[in-house]
């Protein structure tokens, strides 16, 4: 018989071997190990309990996805080692900054969340790769985890922490698992981090609610658009806060101007971010004209809160000067821009939750009054076109009644756009 025929029948003998030999395999060379979803923890746990619960049950979920889970090569691949040679490619899984689920900012316990979100992911997911969201990684992401740390609604010695995370395809812009686990208020660390603590004016917007919402959406609902469609530009938001965190400002600025040259780059958070590096480097002319584009973008959105920081009880700015040094500044450009859009306004006040609520009613009045005051001033041609209204508590954004940095968000005042 000639050699190439007995190489051939030899050849396929083999194979049939090899298939026959795999019919009898185990059924867990070709199936990846399920994961149970945990047991529920008590609502009593600390924030690191809480933690890696929801990251134990945000895996489970996920790797019951078969998308999500890296399959393993049938029994005939690996009998036959096809495909050795090639180096198994990692779905990138993306972590977003961990934001106060109602304010929608970062603070020292959202930042726990985000750092050791990070070291539980990579410690367990093996099969994919696990970063923070950056400028660059955020192009090849395949999957994104969103979170929250939010406040119980009634604040009391009792009260506790809700975490929200969620996983989210971005190739389809769906949820694919979410997990949810209640925490105690001990341990959890309420400072704003240091970007939150300076900027001069509360940054929510539209693409901050649809952050909230998304790490907050069931497994099987689509994530918020606009915030999926802003990634790129979060992104560049989030490098310059990592930089101006570190005292960087020279860097900061460059992330924050190209983010912000970009459409969906006109954020209160970049104009805040601008504003600050502008401030640190003493670039005063700059850093009104950075103010200016705040208000501006603020009162065409109808969406403008600045923080002018009061003495407790009282209608005078706090005494610290290096905290009240731009309040002349900023009611400036608040003057100038009312008067240049020709509008009318409600200046609204806003206390922290201490004393009683007849007490903090007249004083948030008291305190838009006086910025009432000012603003004519600035601008006589905008008298009679501003009102000044008191909330008292009643919107409170933190709620601790703490009266310094931590609750520094609910003694601010709004100015909201409303018809002439």
């Amino acid at each position: 018989m000639p050699l190439i025929k007995r190489n051939i029948l030899a050849r396929t003998a083999w194979l049939l071997g090899a298939v026959v030999t795999v019919a009898f395999l185990p059924a867990c060379v070709a199936t990846a190990p399920q994961i149970e979803r945990p047991a529920a923890i008590s609502n009593d746990a600390l924030l690191e309990q809480g933690i890696q619960f929801a990251v134990e049950d945000l895996l489970a979920q996920a790797l019951k996805t078969p998308g999500f889970q890296i399959q393993p090569k049938s029994a005939l691949d690996q009998l036959l080692k096809t495909g050795n040679n090639k180096p198994v490619e990692k779905s990138l899984v993306v972590i977003d900054n961990t934001l106060e689920g109602v304010a929608g900012q970062q603070t020292e316990g959202t930042r726990l969340v985000d750092r050791r979100m990070l070291q539980l992911l990579r410690d367990r997911l093996d099969s994919h790769e696990v970063a923070a969201v950056n400028a660059e990684n955020v192009k090849s992401a395949n999957y994104l985890v969103t979170g929250t740390l939010t406040q119980a609604e009634v604040r009391n010695s009792n009260s506790g922490f809700k975490i929200n995370v969620s996983l989210t395809d971005l190739r389809s812009g769906f949820v694919i698992a979410q997990a949810v686990a209640r925490v105690r208020s001990n341990g959890v660390d309420e400072t704003p981090t240091r970007f939150f603590r300076e900027s001069p004016a509360v940054s929510k917007d539209r693409a901050t609610d649809g952050q909230i919402k998304t790490a907050q959406t069931r497994a099987g609902a689509e994530a918020d658009g606009l915030y999926l469609s802003r990634l790129p530009v979060a992104a560049l938001i989030s490098d310059g806060d990592k930089q101006y965190e570190n005292g960087r400002c020279d860097e900061a600025l460059k992330y924050y101007e190209a983010a912000v040259s970009r459409p969906a780059g006109q954020q209160l958070h970049v104009l805040n971010g601008i504003y600050l590096c502008q401030m640190q480097l003493e670039r005063m002319d700059a850093a009104e004209a950075a103010f200016g584009r705040i208000v501006a973008l603020g009162l065409a959105t109808n969406n403008l809160s600045v923080k002018f920081l009061f003495r407790p009880g009282s209608v005078e700015f706090i005494g610290d000067s290096k905290v009240n040094a731009p309040y002349a500044m900023w009611l400036r450009q608040i003057a100038r821009e009312t008067a240049a859009a020709k509008v009318c306004m409600l200046v609204v006040g806003h206390t922290s939750k201490t004393g009683t609520e007849q007490v903090n009613n007249r004083l948030s009045l008291q305190r838009g009054a006086t910025i009432q005051r000012r603003l004519d001033l600035m601008a006589p041609e905008i008298s009679g076109r501003i009102q000044p209204v008191g909330m008292g508590f009643k919107e409170n954004l933190i709620g601790t009644g703490t009266d310094d940095l931590r609750d520094a968000l609910d003694r601010r005042v709004e100015f909201k756009v409303r018809p002439c």
